[in-house]
């Protein structure tokens, strides 16, 4: 299956993700219930929810109020589409075991994302829900490598806990729990993604203290982004940057 056929489920799952994200921390369902406008709370019909395009249509504003609707809605939906597209081209569509894991990664990294940028927060619904479908792929397609996954969700739980005690301005136990979900998802390949988490994560952090000074310790930097994109380089090439630090400095 050619993998722009990926696209428009992306944008379909990247507007899923908006609603996810703006429900769950405020207590709302996101089985029932349509979308609504939020100066209003008038009920958005379906030929204004369309992704990308409606929102280009209606020029980024509600219909019937005319309130402003943040452009996060079709970037979002646009970022998912690009990663459900470049998933299934890296990864391919013969493990379909291998391909699910990956789409429901990025599904989730996209809602952590969302709500540690906006609320400071990770849900535990969320990551629970995410561990859940992961583990039953990965039951129903490969059982075999449940244990080196629950090995390294383990580690990878328990390295940014070790980080959490030691500097807990920084960790919260929403990014610790993350980190097991990453484990579970990526096996081995979690090892480049805390890699690189934590790269950028520093490198911001600074970048902030060299233009802010000292005072710049005391803003709260969500760390849940800087882990959704470790975890989408350790989707995507985590395996082969390991296979080359190994082969190169270990081996």
């Amino acid at each position: 299956m050619p993998a722009i056929l990926f696209f428009p489920f992306g944008l379909i799952f990247g507007s899923f993700a908006t609603a996810v994200a703006h429900r769950i921390p405020r207590g709302e369902s996101v089985v029932t219930g349509r979308s609504r406008c939020p100066g209003c709370g008038e009920m958005i019909a379906a030929y204004d929810n369309v992704p990308v395009l409606s929102w280009l249509a209606l020029r980024g504003h509600c219909r019937r109020c005319g309130e402003a609707i943040s452009p996060r809605y079709p970037v979002t939906e646009l970022a998912m589409a690009v990663l459900f597209t470049a998933t299934a081209l890296v990864l391919g569509t013969d493990d379909l075991g291998e391909l699910a894991l990956g789409l429901t990664l990025c599904a989730l990294l996209v809602i952590v994302t969302l709500t540690d940028l906006e609320r400071g927060v990770i849900p535990n619904v969320v990551l629970l829900a995410g561990a859940a479908i992961g583990a039953a792929i990965v039951i129903a397609s490969d059982p075999s490598s449940m244990g080196p996954r629950a090995i390294a969700a383990l580690s990878a739980g328990g390295f940014l806990f070790a980080v959490a005690l030691a500097y807990p301005r920084g960790i919260g136990m929403g990014d610790v729990k993350l980190a097991a979900v990453m484990g579970l998802f990526l096996a081995r390949a979690v090892v480049p993604a805390l890699a690189v988490a934590t790269l950028v994560g520093a490198i911001v952090g600074v970048g902030m203290m060299l233009r802010d000074g000292p005072g710049a310790r005391k803003t709260a930097i969500p760390f849940g982004p800087f882990l959704a994109l470790g975890g989408v380089v350790g989707l995507l090439a985590g395996n082969e940057m390991l296979d080359w630090y190994l082969d190169s400095f270990v081996r």
